[in-house]
């Protein structure tokens, strides 16, 4: 079980590296890439996952930490999901609409690694 616990970690880890290089890499023009909303799906599905696997491995956790990571993980989709419809529509994506998608997404590994 904690092969499967360390897998989910793996890919939510990944899930969160779309999000987040993306945005840098695109810094200088921010829009919202179809693949940070892959990245968005990919961390939520993960997150409730290992939210799953925790009473079952019998791990102690701080779910006030984890229903805020959810929030801003959900927000962080909307956006992204936003973002992605006018990509792919050929319309401008405004910065502020990128930087949001990034920056939650920064935030939500700040309170991952940072918050004990």
């Amino acid at each position: 079980m904690n092969i499967l616990y360390n897998i989910v970690v793996f890919l939510h880890i990944v899930g969160a590296a779309m999000i987040v290089g993306i945005w840098i890499g695109q810094m200088k023009k921010p829009t919202v890439h179809p693949r940070q909303f892959d990245g968005a799906m990919l961390q939520l599905l993960t997150g409730v996952a290992l939210m799953g696997l925790i009473p079952a491995l019998d791990m102690d956790a701080n779910y006030a930490k984890l229903g805020i990571k959810l929030v801003i993980a959900v927000v962080v989709g909307v956006l992204a999901f936003i973002g992605r419809r006018k990509y792919k529509a050929g319309q401008d994506v405004s910065p502020g609409l990128a930087h949001a998608v990034g920056g939650l997404a920064l935030l939500n590994i700040a309170i991952a690694t940072i918050w004990n």
